[in-house]
């Protein structure tokens, strides 16, 4: 503990000096959003960083996270703690794979999540979250061919709320498709009472289960209903330090793998940040993300495309 309470005061005294500020997604470890300025979801906190009067902005998040951070906040420093945490849903679709796509597909407007790389964002017409994927597509003519990339299970989710036909990436996030049906009713019967709160990224029939379908900042929402006193948690683990500081009179119920020694469902890359490589990339002020400029801007526009509307 007197380790922890030492780091913590470190990096404080760092972010003192050096103006900087952390960002903390929901599923890092409970630790690293104790020392977050800000804690949510990855453009919920760019968002926050690019009007914050701050030099340096440290992303304890995953690669795509950090660098969408730096698409909008061109003249800060962007740090990023681990450059080797990726996310499985961005790296499921490839740049150049989704150049051809485009090239194949010229009648079909882009739509990609922001769970992307930057090189994808650059290729996108607009960018979504899971938050207001409904309202973006939903937006768009009806006669509007769509191209949804890098997630199938959020694209179907939106094709089964619209009723559109847009064509889907076949892309995925690992960790959410660890999410079965068999574990989700196991506690359910254990817990009668309890509602289902399931993030779009898992799978249709997994999805079908859910009181309420919706992103990390809308599970947390949904919870503060007085008719909600119970629930099983079906997004990644990190988010549960999140419920139960919002929500101490109230029970949250992880749900488990369906195999190995795993107490619960976590994204193994963004519990890669630590408090003690935070310090150290604070104090190095390294790494840095750098993206190149017309590359920076394409990303840029995509992103902008979905806040206007």
């Amino acid at each position: 503990m007197k380790k922890q309470v030492d780091l913590n005061k470190a990096i404080e005294e760092l972010k003192r000096e050096k103006r900087a500020i952390i960002l903390a997604h929901y599923y890092t470890n409970s630790q690293v959003q104790q020392v977050a300025d800000f804690v949510g979801d990855s453009l919920a906190l760019s968002e926050k960083a690019a009007v914050a009067d701050a030099d340096i902005i440290l992303f304890a998040g995953v690669r795509f996270m950090a660098e969408t951070a730096k698409v909008l906040s061109p003249d800060k420093k962007v740090l990023l703690p681990v450059v080797e945490a990726g996310c499985s849903l961005a790296d499921s679709c490839d740049a150049e794979e989704l150049r051809r796509a485009r090239e194949e597909n010229p009648d079909h407007l882009v739509v990609s999540y922001v769970n992307t790389s930057v090189e994808v964002k650059a290729l996108t017409d607009i960018c979504c979250t899971s938050s207001n994927a409904l309202e973006i597509v939903r937006s768009l003519p009806e006669e509007q061919k769509i191209l949804f990339v890098p997630d199938r299970n959020l694209g179907s989710y939106i094709n089964r709320c619209t009723g559109r036909n847009m064509k889907l990436w076949d892309g995925c996030c690992k960790v959410h498709e660890e999410f079965s049906v068999a574990k989700i009713e196991e506690l359910k019967s254990l817990h009668p009472e309890a509602k289902v709160l399931v993030h779009p990224e898992c799978k249709p029939e997994v999805v079908a289960l859910a009181d309420y379908a919706g992103s990390t900042a809308g599970i947390l929402s949904y919870c503060a209903r007085e008719d909600v006193r119970e629930v099983i948690v079906v997004t990644e683990s990190g988010i549960l330090y999140e419920m139960e500081e919002r929500y101490p009179d109230k029970k949250f119920y992880l749900v488990e793998p369906e195999e190995g020694v795993e107490k619960c469902i976590s994204c193994r890359d963004i519990k890669k940040v630590t408090l003690e490589n935070i310090y150290q990339t604070l104090l190095e002020e390294s790494p840095e993300v750098v993206i190149e400029e017309s590359v920076r801007k394409a990303a840029a526009g995509a992103i902008q495309r979905m806040l206007k509307r």
